[in-house]
């Protein structure tokens, strides 16, 4: 029961941000979603319906070198949580990439319900080094 009532307030918080964010053809909007493992990033173009850009961790992933834990030592989560950040920072960035090559410079973000805060954050940190602008 509680996992269903912790997804009800997640979906009621994203249905509340999307209400107030939308993607134009001029300025759309930056949506990030965050699984378990992933974290992905998406330009969304909300008066046509369509996805512009995509990116993902999974993408970042062999664009960047994170340091391997080291023999002997116990990955901490400490080391993991960073891990996640360099990963969330790299997707930003590279979704800023592609959006720039698409000639797409401001866009509105949407933080799908989460809070403003660790990945989220990097996430757009990583948009605004790349050259985004929100």
């Amino acid at each position: 029961m509680r996992i269903r009532e912790k997804r009800e307030k997640l979906y009621r918080r994203r249905m509340r941000v999307r209400a107030k964010v939308k993607g134009t053809n001029k300025v759309p909007r930056l949506s990030v979603y965050r699984s378990l493992k992933h974290i992905y990033a998406q330009i969304i173009n909300d008066e046509k319906g369509v996805t512009l850009i995509s990116a993902s961790d999974r993408e970042a992933d062999g664009d960047i070198k994170i340091r391997k834990k080291s023999k002997g030592k116990k990955q901490t989560e400490s080391n993991q949580s960073s891990r996640g950040l360099i990963l969330a920072f790299a997707v930003g960035k590279l979704v800023a990439e592609k959006a720039l090559k698409k000639k797409i410079e401001r866009v509105v973000f949407d933080r799908g319900g989460r809070v403003y805060h660790g990945q989220i954050k990097a996430v757009a940190e990583g948009a605004r080094a790349g050259g985004l602008k929100f």
